[in-house]
C-alpha cells in the first residue's frame, strides 16, 4: 500500500501480525495496576468495539496482555508501517485542505524526533498524549483525509467520535481531553479512566496537535532566564560564568539549555533518563553529558573560573547535584526545576537514591510505597535549595507544579505560616506583570511546504513588522519587542527546528495580526510556496486559567476559575479557527487547569485575512480584558489602548478602591 492508500483505510481491512514495541524509543513508564477485575474486562471490551467480531478472540488475548504488562491498552499491532514525520502538505489525501494541515501537524507530534514516547502516542510530559491508542489514529487520520469543509471532527480525549455536518466558518475539528465531571479529576482519577480508554491527558499542546518540538518554550525559557538573570546580576555584570542549575531533558525540557546557551551562561541540567540524555545531545540541545560527580564538579568550576558559555546534561538526579553543588561551594546563581511534578507517581519525578530502572519497577508494582519515595525526595530538595536561596541563590518555580508538590509533600517551600510559596512562580515575577498583562505571548507557525526557504521567508517578514511596530509602540512593550527582534534575527543560526519546519516567537495582538496578515499576502504572491499553520502554546495571555502558573499574577480571587480559558475556546470557534481544543490538566497537573488552544490555516485567500483578523483579535484581547478587570496595572492600560484603537471593542472597566476606605470597613 502506499501511504495515502493506508491512511485512507483507516482500520485495515485484514488482521496486521502482533507487533512489538520500538526498541529504538523511549517508552512510557509502566502504568499502576490500578482496574479491577471487573473494569479490565470493561476496558477490553471499550477496546474491541473498535474492530470487527471476527478478530476479538485474539485481540482481546493481546489487549488484556499489554493492560497488565503496561497498565494501558495501545494496540502496538495498529502501528502505521509508514514512517511518521510531517510531510509536505500536498503529500497528504484529502478533499479539505485544512484537513491536510491537520494530518501534517498530527505525525509531526507523533515524529520520533519529536515526541517523547512515540509508539504510546505520548508527546511530551510524561503522560501528553495526542491518542489513546492507535485505533484512534488510523480514524481520526481517514475522517482528516476523506472530510469535507462543511463537516466538523469532534473527538473526545483522542476517540474520534466521527464527522459531523457543519459549514465552512466552523472549525473543522474541536478536541476535549481530559474534560471531567469536577469531582472526578484527581490523579488516580486520571489512571483509572485512562486504563479504561475513556479519557487522556492532552498536555497542553500535545492533543492539540500544536506541539512543535522543544523550540515551542526555548524562547519563553530564555526571556525568563534572561530576566532572571537582570534580577540577580549587579549593573554592567554578565551572565557568563554563572550557573544555571534545573533538571529535565524529556519532551519540553530541553529548551533549558538551549536558552542557557542563548543567554550566555553555565547551564547544568540533569537528567535521570540517559536515553533522553543522549537524544538532546544529538539533537544539539546540549553541549556535553557527564555522569560522574567529580568530573561534574571539575568541569563546573572550569567553566565559572573561563567564564564559559556551555550546557552540560549530567545523567543523574537533580537532588543529589543541589546537594554537592551546597556541600561543595558552588555557587547557583540562578536555579529552577523542570520535571514533570504534574505528574509525579506516573514517571514525570524519579526519587534520589533510586536508579531509572528500580523507579519505574517501584511505580508499577508498589506505587505507595514510591508515592513516599517521592515525598522523601522532594523534602531533600527543597531542604537543598533553601540552603543555597540564603547564600544568595534565585529559586523560580518554572511552572511544572515543583513547590506544589513539595508543599503537600510536607517541604518547607511556604512563605511563613501562608498558603503562598516562598519563591515566586516564574509567571508571578516574570511573564506575567512583563508580558501576559501586555498580550505577550507564544506565537507560532509551522510552514506546510516543510520547506527551509519558506520558514526563511516567514522569519523575515516577522522582523519586518517586529521593527516597524516598534517605530511608534509604546514604552511600556519597547523591551518585548526589542527581545523579540533579537530572537528572530537569531532564530536559524541556533538551529531550534525539530520535526516540522516551525517558528515561535512572543507578540501582542496587533503584531499577531500583522505578521498574519503579512504571512497570506505572501502565500497569495506565491513568496511562500504552500499555507501555513498558525497556532500558539496554551501557555499564553488567554488560553489558560492555571492558578499556579499563567493566572499566578492575578490577585483579586479568580485565580482558581475557570471562566476565561472556556470563553477563549468557544470565542475562536466562531470567529474562524479551524481547529480549537480545551484540556484538563495540562503543564501544572490533572485537575489544576483548565487550558485551550487553537490552529488556524492561512492559504493566501481573503477569507482566512478575515478570519485572523476577528479571531486573533479576540484571542489576546479576552485575556487582557479579564487580567484588567483583575486592576493588573499593565493589562488597565493595555485594554484602554485597545480600545481607543477599535470603538467596537467595549471593556468593563475597574474602579480602584483606597486601602483606606477598605481598612475603615473593620
Amino acid at each position: 500500500m502506499t501511504f495515502q492508500e493506508e491512511i485512507l483505510q483507516g482500520i485495515p481491512k485484514l488482521l496486521p501480525p502482533k507487533a512489538e514495541r520500538d526498541p529504538r524509543n523511549s517508552h512510557a513508564p509502566i502504568r499502576k495496576q490500578i482496574l479491577s477485575k471487573d473494569e479490565k474486562k470493561l476496558a477490553i471490551r471499550n477496546a474491541l468495539r473498535y474492530f470487527p467480531a471476527k478478530w476479538h478472540g485474539e485481540l482481546g488475548k493481546e489487549f488484556l496482555e499489554e493492560l497488565e504488562r503496561y497498565g494501558r491498552i495501545y494496540m502496538y499491532r495498529f502501528k502505521p508501517s509508514y514512517e511518521l514525520y510531517a510531510r509536505p502538505i500536498v503529500d497528504y489525501p484529502a478533499r479539505s485542505q485544512q484537513g491536510a494541515a491537520i494530518q501534517l501537524m498530527i505525525q509531526n507530534n507523533l515524529n520520533p524526533a519529536v515526541a517523547q514516547h512515540p509508539d504510546e502516542l505520548i508527546t511530551y510530559g510524561g503522560n501528553g498524549a495526542v491518542f489513546q491508542n492507535w485505533a484512534q489514529y488510523l480514524l481520526t487520520m481517514q475522517f482528516l483525509a476523506t472530510m469535507s469543509d462543511e463537516q466538523t471532527l469532534h473527538l473526545y480525549s483522542g476517540h474520534p467520535m466521527g464527522l459531523f455536518p457543519s459549514s465552512k466558518e466552523a472549525p473543522r475539528v474541536v478536541v476535549t481531553n481530559g474534560m471531567m465531571i469536577p469531582n472526578y479529576s484527581q490523579p488516580d482519577d486520571w489512571e483509572r479512566y485512562n486504563a479504561l480508554g475513556v479519557t487522556q491527558y492532552g498536555q497542553m499542546t500535545a492533543g492539540s496537535f500544536m506541539y512543535i518540538g522543544p523550540q515551542g518554550i526555548v524562547h519563553g525559557t530564555n526571556i525568563t532566564l534572561m530576566n532572571a538573570f537582570q534580577k540577580q546580576l549587579k549593573e554592567n555584570d554578565s551572565p557568563a560564568g554563572k550557573v544555571f542549575l534545573t533538571s529535565g531533558l524529556g519532551g519540553m525540557s530541553g529548551a533549558q539549555p538551549k536558552a542557557g546557551n542563548i543567554a550566555k551562561c553555565v547551564t547544568v541540567c540533569a537528567e535521570i533518563n540517559a536515553a533522553a540524555a543522549h537524544k538532546r545531545h544529538e539533537q544539539g540541545w546540549v553541549d556535553e553529558i557527564i555522569s560522574a560527580k567529580e568530573e561534574l564538579l571539575s568541569r563546573v568550576r572550569q567553566a565559572i573560573d573561563q567564564q564559559e558559555v556551555v550546557s552540560i546534561a549530567f545523567i543523574g538526579n537533580v537532588v543529589d547535584v543541589w546537594e554537592w553543588f551546597d556541600v561543595e561551594n558552588i555557587f547557583v546563581t540562578i536555579g529552577s526545576d523542570q520535571t514533570s511534578l504534574h505528574n509525579p507517581l506516573a514517571g514525570g519525578y524519579y526519587p534520589a537514591g533510586m536508579s531509572f530502572e528500580e523507579s519505574n519497577r517501584m511505580m508499577a508494582e508498589e506505587p505507595e510505597r514510591f508515592s513516599e519515595k517521592v515525598d522523601e525526595s522532594l523534602m531533600r530538595q527543597a531542604n537543598a535549595i533553601n540552603r543555597h536561596a540564603a547564600k544568595g541563590t534565585y529559586f523560580f518555580d518554572y511552572g511544572n507544579a515543583f513547590l506544589l508538590a513539595a508543599g503537600r509533600a510536607g517541604a518547607d517551600v511556604f512563605n511563613g505560616n501562608s498558603e503562598e510559596f516562598r519563591y515566586p512562580s516564574y509567571v508571578q515575577d516574570i511573564l506575567g506583570p512583563m508580558c501576559f498583562d501586555y498580550g505577550f505571548g507564544p506565537f507560532r507557525w509551522v510552514c506546510t511546504s516543510g520547506k527551509a526557504e519558506d520558514l526563511r521567508t516567514s522569519d523575515q517578514l516577522a522582523l519586518e513588522v517586529m521593527k516597524e511596530l516598534q517605530q511608534d509602540a509604546l514604552d511600556d512593550i519597547q523591551q518585548q519587542l526589542s527581545d523579540n527582534i533579537q530572537w528572530i534575527e537569531e532564530a536559524e543560526k541556533h538551529q531550534l527546528v525539530v520535526g516540522s519546519q516551525a517558528r515561535i516567537l512572543y507578540a501582542d495582538a496587533e503584531g499577531r495580526i500583522k505578521i498574519a496578515l503579512r504571512f497570506n499576502e505572501a502565500i497569495r504572491q506565491g513568496k511562500i510556496s504552500k499555507p501555513i499553520v498558525l497556532g500558539r502554546d496554551h501557555h499564553d495571555v488567554s488560553g489558560t486559567d492555571s492558578p499556579y502558573r499563567e493566572t499566578s499574577n492575578i490577585y483579586d480571587g479568580s485565580r482558581f476559575t475557570a471562566d476565561m480559558a472556556i470563553h477563549n475556546v468557544i470565542g475562536d470557534s466562531f470567529r474562524g479557527a479551524t481547529w480549537v481544543s480545551i484540556h484538563n490538566g495540562g503543564g501544572v497537573g490533572w485537575g489544576e487547569v483548565i487550558n485551550g488552544g487553537f490552529g488556524l490555516l492561512l492559504d493566501g485567500s481573503d477569507e482566512a485575512e478575515r478570519k485572523l483578523k476577528n479571531m486573533l483579535y479576540f484571542d489576546v484581547n479576552n485575556g487582557i480584558a479579564r487580567r484588567s478587570w483583575a486592576r493588573n496595572p499593565g493589562a488597565k492600560r493595555a485594554i484602554a489602548t485597545a480600545m481607543e484603537n477599535n470603538p467596537d471593542l467595549q471593556i468593563t472597566q475597574s474602579e480602584e478602591v483606597s486601602d483606606s476606605i477598605i481598612n475603615s470597613l473593620f
